[in-house]
């Protein structure tokens, strides 16, 4: 039996968020869940210091408030109180370690990628990271400091 991409992301994921200490964060709205751990690997210290070319593992443990088919991830760089959309390789966050539909009461790990382009300028920004329920409602919403780096 050949394992899924998925079961191997989850076990990648897994190996690096046993080394993650976990995050101070400011929770930035989270109405429909609430947030118990943050681990952003490998982040050892804060701000997090984001290499480029390099992709960081997120996890998020998390408690749901309500019932949802479905859940979404919206990622921005923070600047100057400006939000600017920043692309993440899975969006769907079924496909991203929560077993979906979420059930009222229930924790999930939540788990995805966070890739740093060659491209990017180095600058300290707010990473803000949001998941929305099938009605637009927030899960979670975190931020933290970040410097992206050479």
């Amino acid at each position: 039996m050949v394992p899924s991409p998925l079961a191997l992301l989850l076990v990648l994921c897994a190996a690096a968020t046993a080394l993650a200490e976990p995050l101070r964060f400011v929770d930035c709205g989270s109405i429909d869940g609430s947030i118990q751990e943050v681990n952003v690997s490998p982040c050892p210290t804060q701000p997090c210091l984001l290499h480029k070319g390099t992709s960081y593992s997120i996890n998020v443990t998390f408690a749901s408030k309500i019932e949802s088919q479905g859940s979404k991830a919206k990622v921005y760089g923070e600047m100057m109180r400006v939000d600017i959309p920043f692309p993440i390789p899975e969006p769907d966050g079924c496909k991203s370690g929560i077993q979906c539909p979420i059930q009222k009461g229930h924790s999930y790990s939540y788990l995805n990628k966070l890739p740093v382009k060659s491209e990017y300028p180095s600058i300290k920004l707010i990473v803000k990271w949001e998941l929305v329920d099938d009605q637009d409602q927030m899960l979670f919403c975190w931020k933290i400091p970040v410097q992206i780096t050479s």
